[in-house]
């Protein structure tokens, strides 16, 4: 008996000694149908498919029970059903109408096709769903001329194959070009080949890694630590059609303030009160337009977040009252961490409703940061989130209208948080392994709720710096703490638009560099050249660092960033109509040209890749600030040089003219560019004219214009503008839709501007005929009343 019991402990160290080895899903047993799919049993584990919609199906795998948890991404509901099951010998053969899903039974694989029947994207043969320990990873076989683009906030190159990412929120300041993890998860990538496109979102929040084909040619993965086997499959006509789909099933921004697309101007820190108030002259004197002041951590009483520092800002409503009579709003940073003091109100209320994140004793986390010793709200408890959001009331009553969320991945001194730490996961109960990558999504969650419900009916905007998938529901984001350098510059065109492509369209990237070196006037001239064509345009630096204004640079600077910050609000109803666009279907504002291009190899070339659309018309090259000329690929198609008015045709790649005063920014052929006059910030009406900017060109074009007040969400209850713009060369027509919504537009006349019709005189009017006036450069214009109803000029 002695000797058994000391083999079995000799022969149980061994196999502890030898390793454990993966286990693949294995062979099929049987299947049953479900509500909205299928379940299937297999030797090692059970498979469910779900449809979620004709081209979006779940797939779930788990070697135990599957979890109930709420997903924090996924806002939709399954619908529909598999609109027939076939059970071959060697397979079961699923359709929606628009999909074809195969699961081989031995062993059990899952293969994509659309419904010419064309593949898609298939498990890897050998290797398919696995688990190693409590970690479970998906191996699908690679294509031989396969792409991968998305995933958000990753380095490298838009073309993710060969490369592989981490998804964990860090803390990663002055992050290396080639960094990863950094702040965000957005587990949401697309694969190209074949002339086709499909898309994967793999939901779930534990420590996640993604392989595009990284040293070795035969599968992709992706895979975490822990939890379930969880992704959701999109085929698509098109990856515009894959984002839709995407954003439908895990939301879309709801329009935000108009004056959060304007100038912001931030440095860690502007104090006392003296100082923001002759910030904010300073802009409306030199007559560099502005919109926002951000108030980095030097306002708080000692870094205590909801709190002022009463020497610095004796009367802060007094001083935002001011700042609103020049036109400005005031942006606070309000971190996660609670100082734990007694006699603070807000550490206060956090023990007494019991609000912090715990060890398994019971005791509350702790962790240093700026005020010291913090404790750290359990955002994954909804209880929590309505506590936070109120705490956000006295910020509010003093005038304060955007939050800056920011250290919230959570980081801390060390930035280690012990991973047995418990959170709430909304009654489920979890660990930091399965609540950090949303802990700063629902932090700004948090925010961004109580906000809205203190506000009186007007828009708060809210900045965060982590994220998971979904945030665009709550947030803007920018990209941490990045470098001066043109290096990082080029790297922020590629972040902001791979965020695009993860479904975030409200983000941008601190102009100049927050960090890691001096802003030189080269530098800082064309990175806001670059950053007026993004959707969020911040100027942002550290503490003791050069500043950042505009006019620092020297008056040569100074006119360059007043031009092209005159032309961002030029652009303002452009932009305002992209952001209704990405809120009706999940569209970016700053768009890969793997959008439009897919399957052009031009842009994922290195020396393109940084290309990107600003909404459907205006293609933006960034260049360095060493460079005099660029090379610029132009894609299929004619394009005109925004600056010149020069024509070229597409497909090629030219050598440009690109000084500091002017980047190289093209219009697409058939373009329709809706502008308004200069104004310094956004509640200024202007002159009432919207110059409606035409591009001659062979094909047809239409653009949906939209306008509301900005600032509310009577939006949401009709309370808008919108109209159709269409350019019909073949017929000869230019159509200004009839107006629908019942909000009435600030512009009273439109002038149409017309570039490229150099043989027009004149236009007809319905019968009325009218000649055309010279325009800047090489423009003609008509000025038309802006009737409500449609209007057709012809010629």
């Amino acid at each position: 008996m002695i000797f058994a019991v000391m083999f079995a402990s000799v022969m149980s160290m061994s196999s502890f000694a030898a390793g454990r080895l993966s286990v693949q899903i294995g062979n099929f047993n049987s299947w049953k149908e479900t509500p909205h799919g299928v379940l299937i049993s297999a030797d090692n584990a059970r498979l469910s498919l779900t449809v979620y919609g004709p081209e979006v199906v779940r797939v779930r795998a788990t070697q135990g029970e599957f979890s109930n948890m709420p997903s924090y991404a996924v806002i939709t509901e399954p619908s529909g059903k598999f609109t027939s099951v076939k059970d071959e010998k060697d397979k079961l053969v699923l359709s929606t109408g628009e999909l074809t899903v195969e699961v081989n039974k031995n062993p059990v694989l899952v293969r994509f096709y659309n419904k010419e029947g064309k593949l898609l994207n298939e498990d890897d043969p050998g290797l398919g769903i696995s688990w190693l320990g409590t970690g479970t990873t998906c191996y699908k076989k690679l294509q031989p001329d396969e792409r991968f683009i998305g995933l958000g906030e990753k380095t490298g190159n838009l073309d993710r194959r060969g490369s592989a990412y981490v998804d964990w929120n860090t803390d990663n300041p002055a992050y290396a070009l080639n960094g990863d993890p950094l702040y965000t998860s957005l587990p949401f990538y697309i694969g190209l080949h074949n002339q086709l496109a499909y898309g994967i979102f793999f939901d779930n929040t534990y420590k996640a890694t993604f392989n595009f084909g990284a040293s070795n040619n035969r599968f992709s993965s992706f895979g975490a630590v822990d939890g379930e086997m969880n992704y959701y499959f999109f085929g698509g006509q098109s990856v515009a059609d894959l984002l839709k789909e995407y954003t439908n099933l895990t939301g879309r921004i709801k329009m935000p303030p108009i004056w959060g697309l304007g100038f912001q101007q931030s440095r860690w820190s502007y104090f006392p009160d003296t100082e923001v108030l002759n910030l904010a002259r300073t802009f409306r004197e030199k007559k560099i337009p502005a919109d926002v002041i951000y108030l980095d951590i030097h306002y708080m009483d000692a870094y205590k977040v909801f709190t002022w520092n009463k020497e610095r800002f004796p009367n802060p409503s007094a001083m935002i009252d001011s700042l609103k009579d020049m036109g400005f709003h005031i942006v606070t940073i309000v971190d996660p961490g609670v100082k734990k003091e007694k006699g603070y109100w807000a550490y206060d209320s956090g023990l007494k409703n019991d609000c912090f994140v715990k060890y398994p004793d019971g005791t509350n986390w702790s962790a240093d940061v700026w005020p010291g010793t913090c404790n750290f709200p359990d955002f994954t408890n909804p209880k929590v989130r309505t506590w936070w959001g109120n705490l956000y009331k006295g910020l509010i009553s003093d005038g304060v209208t955007g939050f800056w969320n920011d250290m919230n991945e959570p980081a801390s001194w060390g930035n280690m948080v012990p991973n047995l730490v418990e959170f709430d996961m909304e009654g489920h109960k979890g660990t930091m392994e399965e609540a950090h990558n949303v802990y700063g999504m629902q932090m700004a969650r948090s925010t961004y709720q109580g906000a809205t419900k203190l506000m009186d009916g007007k828009r708060p905007l809210v900045l965060t710096r982590a994220a998971y998938a979904g945030i665009q529901r709550y947030s803007a984001i920018w990209t941490g703490d990045n470098v001066a350098s043109d290096e990082h510059m080029l790297l922020a065109s590629r972040l902001i638009n791979s965020m695009g492509l993860a479904g975030v369209p409200y983000v941008g990237a601190d102009i100049g560099g927050f960090m890691g070196g001096t802003t030189t006037r080269k530098l800082f001239a064309r990175w806001i050249s670059i950053a007026a064509y993004t959707p969020f345009f911040r100027s942002h630096s550290e503490y003791n660092s050069r500043a950042h204004e505009p006019w620092t640079f020297g008056e040569d600077v100074e006119a360059i960033s007043r031009k092209y910050i005159d032309e961002r609000y030029q652009l303002l109803p452009y932009i305002y109509s992209a952001f209704y666009q990405a809120h009706e279907t999940g569209m970016p504002i700053a768009r890969s040209l793997a959008i439009n291009y897919t399957f052009d190899k031009n842009i994922y070339n290195p020396d393109f890749q940084d290309e990107y659309l600003f909404g459907p018309s205006i293609l933006v090259a960034p260049v360095s600030s060493k460079q005099n000329f660029g090379r610029v690929y132009l894609p299929k198609g004619v394009w005109y040089r925004k600056s010149t008015g020069k024509k070229y045709d597409g497909g090629q790649s030219v050598i440009v003219d690109a000084p500091l005063s002017d980047l190289p920014v093209f219009v697409k052929a058939g373009a329709i560019i809706p502008m308004q006059s200069t104004v310094q910030n956004t509640a200024q009406k202007g002159d009432g004219i919207l110059k409606l900017n035409i591009y001659n060109g062979s094909q047809p074009n239409q653009y949906l214009y939209y306008e509301d007040d900005g600032t509310t969400y009577q939006y949401q209850d009709g309370h808008f503008l919108k109209r159709e713009f269409a350019f019909n060369p073949t017929e000869k027509k230019i159509t200004i839709g009839k107006a629908e919504g019942d909000y009435t537009s600030k512009f009273n006349k439109i002038e149409i501007v017309l570039h490229g019709f150099n043989a027009m005189n004149s236009v007809k009017v319905g019968r009325k005929t009218m000649n055309l006036q010279k325009g800047e450069g090489n423009t003609q214009t008509v000025t038309l009343e802006a009737a409500k109803g449609e209007t057709v000029l012809s010629w």
